[in-house]
């Protein structure tokens, strides 16, 4: 089959959606403007006012301060912490639903004019506190390991989360996080990742301003949180938006990033459900192949249940790690059971090497989520995405394949699935017409 991905790397801006997908809804066309620009478009002597300041200001301008560093380049971001298998609440803000969802202040335009790149706002107090009310408890709607999240509304109307970290002395980690996440996000765009609008960085204040996405974590839906069970054909969608999001960071940007977490509740659905990963405080670039390396040694972040075994042993991060990972979130995807469930019994403890292990002994029918119908186009997607999943879970990351080739594999297994359910639908129609003639004779 023809590849959806070019032969070249491009920039986030020309990274291109799969044709035919569902087109992103309204709200998110106005989230690419910031307030700036939206004022200056609405007054053109303050826009060649504002471009004459810039190049006369940028003369004077003193040195871009450390945390303008970049990736590489970042000592803070270089180091590494144990390992982490908390959930963390992230940008994963859309997640949860305020109990003032309709509210929010909105940001005066007079003050952010100072921006770190282009595109990336640097907030004021001032302004954070304008936005969120003085972090009105009404606003607020999650609280996680980084802290606690806000939903907001800027001034041309954008509805953003407001990410703000812990103050705690014993939570010194959350600095490297928070570094982590700027400044990758800063350097990446594409539809299925959440999208950055600015930061704080002020005394013990750290503050992260991102894309306020709606519709909950896939782990929510999954756990039928929202009221609604989601169908095989969504988590195939979702799968195939996580994989071009990774494969877009492992293979499209000038340095590579291995996100190191990739889970079902670091990916949030928008409203037509388009999938959008998050959470980059884990975030790594990636061994600079060009110089001969092969990984990089690291410390073990990521979280239990998803992690890469050999990474585990030998400190050696690859972009296969987040194979892996992808791997683990494959059988969430068709099983609905979380990585590790305790509560069952131990063979089935550790879903992933449960559902392998079925699916060798030729049974893979018997973990399909019981929420989902077992028709055919189902019992045929469950098998192709299981016999992906097996690759992806390769105990040596060299028997694992690229993110990319996961991503050609599922368009496959989608285009093969549709075609069974118009074919199934065909053959029902057909029943359902010989009953009526029937009945009619």
């Amino acid at each position: 089959m023809t590849s959806p991905y070019p032969p070249r790397r491009r920039s986030g801006s020309d990274y291109s959606r799969t044709p035919g997908r569902v087109p992103p809804s309204p709200g998110y066309a106005s989230s690419e403007l910031s307030t700036s620009t939206i004022s200056e478009r609405q007054n053109p002597v303050v826009a060649a006012a504002r471009s004459f300041t810039g190049m006369f200001a940028a003369c004077f301008a003193p040195p871009e301060s450390d945390n303008s560093r970049s990736l590489g380049d970042s000592e803070e971001f270089k180091s590494s912490s144990t390992a982490s298998n908390g959930s963390r609440a992230g940008s994963r803000a859309g997640s949860q639903r305020g109990r003032n969802s309709n509210g929010g202040m909105n940001i005066s335009s007079y003050n952010i004019v100072q921006r770190k790149e282009p595109g990336i706002v640097k907030f004021t107090m001032e302004e954070i506190f304008q936005v969120t009310r003085n972090f009105s408890p009404s606003f607020k709607i999650g609280q996680g390991g980084f802290g606690a999240v806000y939903k907001a509304k800027l001034l041309d109307g954008t509805v953003v989360a407001v990410k703000r970290a812990k103050k705690s002395l014993y939570e010194k980690h959350l600095g490297v996080e928070f570094q982590s996440e700027i400044q990758t996000l800063s350097k990446v765009e594409h539809l299925n990742l959440v999208k950055l609008y600015g930061y704080l960085d002020q005394g013990d204040e750290r503050i992260i301003v991102v894309e306020y996405v709606p519709n909950g974590t896939l782990r929510e839906h999954l756990d039928c949180i929202h009221g609604s069970v989601l169908d095989l054909a969504a988590r195939l969608d979702v799968a195939i938006d996580v994989a071009h999001a990774i494969t877009y960071l492992h293979m499209y940007i000038d340095h590579p990033i291995i996100h190191r977490d990739i889970k079902s509740s670091n990916i949030l659905l928008t409203e037509n459900f388009r999938a959008k990963v998050a959470d980059f405080g884990f975030a790594r670039q990636a061994a600079d192949s060009d110089s001969g390396m092969t990984h990089v040694s690291t410390q073990v972040k990521g979280t239990a249940g998803y992690l890469d075994p050999e990474y585990l042993k030998t400190y050696q991060l690859t972009e296969k790690s987040d194979v892996y990972s992808f791997g683990v979130l494959l059988v969430e995807l068709v099983t609905g059971r979380r990585p590790i469930e305790p509560k069952f019994e131990l063979k089935e403890r550790i879903t992933a090497k449960w559902a392998m292990k079925r699916f060798m002994e030729d049974d893979a029918i018997s973990v399909l989520d019981p929420r989902l119908d077992q028709t055919a186009a189902n019992t045929l997607a469950l098998h192709k995405i299981l016999e992906l999943a097996l690759q992806c879970l390769a105990p040596r990351r060299q028997n694992r394949p690229s993110m990319k080739r996961c991503a050609e594999i599922l368009w496959s297994i989608r285009k093969d699935f549709r075609e069974q359910l118009s074919a199934s639908n065909f053959r029902s129609f057909s029943t359902s017409s010989q009953r009526s003639s029937s009945l009619r004779e």
